[in-house]
């Protein structure tokens, strides 16, 4: 039986943009206005006609407070995904999809918007999901430090090479150097550069983590049909997963072993490859949150594509990069280096990859992956693919 949502709904548009944090020339909610405005018309889609908007992450900008500048008609839907963090940006197509194949909504647009003067700094804002009470008085007060621990789990106890981080971040920085639409654009990245950047919380450094840039993103859904009249190639959804693990929580600091060193994607994986009937190995390429390198580690873990002990044979640069490697990540760069406006530029690159259009193509792809946030309350993945396979 085919599940629900495999290939039922399409990416029909998308716009972003993008600013340096704190630098963005425009109000929050203005970028986001023409972030929506961009993708509709990529589409060619009226924007009065967008009937549904879904977020995540606890972005700012209600719909409601969207329809005056879109000249919308009628608002049918409106939903998010709880969580702070990024872990629900693939859960937010699903939302989307299942307003449109229940006759709900007909054009919804996911969407992040982020500027650094409206919405304050991300790291404060996820500090109210992922710290209690319970880590506070453990003297963890950052969401660098918790990740850090847990990087050092699979440093320590896994076994895990930490060297595998340094090609993680190299494939990024290298997408990005030729994507103009990324702060890494134009630039060589030394290793060096790493090894010498200032600590954040041992084991990272500066370019372990990801940035925070202004901006924001749209992405607009419609059904398969609808698709198929507007001006893009449609890039369809074929299938979403989200949720956690049993033990997953507040107090996952405290927990058994198996669960220290992952992402939180394991039942989330095996649900998505069980609704599409795809395998790691019908994947082409991964947009991959990585909110710090060591958690975009256990992310391609927990999705299959490696396991611990062979994690340092397919997780290295020349494995990972669009020009002949076997799984493309990041291939615009990635929060690491194409810019962090809560991940929403992770999708945008999917869509972009499988249209053709991304700055790194990868030759012949027809599948690809997208991950939330690693380690999040609420973790999600979707895959989306050009033709319905």
């Amino acid at each position: 039986m085919t599940h629900p949502l495999y290939g039922t709904t399409a990416v029909a548009g998308v716009g972003l943009r993008q600013f340096k944090r704190g630098a963005s020339p425009l109000p929050e909610r203005s970028l986001l206005v023409e972030a929506i405005l961009d993708a509709c018309l990529e589409a060619g889609l009226n924007p009065a006609e967008v009937d549904g908007f879904v977020s995540y992450g606890d972005d700012k900008n209600e719909p409601v407070r969207l329809m005056g500048d879109l000249g919308t008609r009628r608002l049918a839907w409106s939903a998010s995904v709880f969580g702070g963090g990024g872990g629900g940006i693939a859960g937010a197509f699903g939302l989307a999809a299942s307003a449109i194949i229940s006759g709900q909504a007909k054009a919804v647009i996911v969407f992040r918007a982020l500027a650094e003067g409206a919405s304050g700094r991300m790291s404060a804002a996820v500090m109210a999901h992922h710290l209690n009470d319970h880590l506070l008085a453990a003297g963890l007060v950052s969401p660098a430090q918790m990740c850090a621990i847990r990087a050092q789990r699979l440093f320590k106890h896994y076994g895990v090479s930490q060297s595998i981080v340094e090609d993680l971040v190299r494939a990024s920085y290298h997408h990005a150097r030729n994507n103009p639409e990324a702060v890494g654009f134009g630039q060589d990245f030394d290793i060096a550069a790493l090894h010498t950047s200032r600590w954040i919380a041992e084991p990272f450094r500066l370019f372990d983590c990801s940035r925070e840039n202004d901006g924001a993103g749209a992405l607009l859904l419609v059904s398969a049909e609808q698709a198929q009249d507007l001006a893009k190639p449609p890039v369809y959804l074929l299938g979403c997963a989200q949720g956690t693990e049993a033990g997953w929580g507040d107090l996952l600091e405290n927990d058994a072993d198996d669960l220290y060193a992952t992402g939180g994607f394991r039942p989330v994986a095996r649900d998505l490859y069980r609704q599409t009937g795809l395998s790691p190995a019908d994947i082409d390429c991964v947009q991959l949150y990585e909110n710090f390198d060591a958690q975009g580690v256990m992310s391609l873990i927990d999705h299959g594509f490696c396991t611990y002990e062979n994690a340092a044979e397919v997780i290295r640069f020349d494995n990972l990069i669009a020009q002949g490697g076997k799984l493309p990540v990041n291939t615009a760069g990635g929060n690491l280096a194409q810019g962090f406006i809560h991940g929403i530029g992770l999708p945008i690159e999917a869509v972009r990859q499988l249209r053709g259009e991304s700055a790194n193509p990868v030759s012949g792809a027809r599948t690809c992956l997208l991950a939330g946030g690693p380690g999040a309350p609420t973790v999600s993945s979707a895959i989306f693919a050009n033709k319905v396979l």
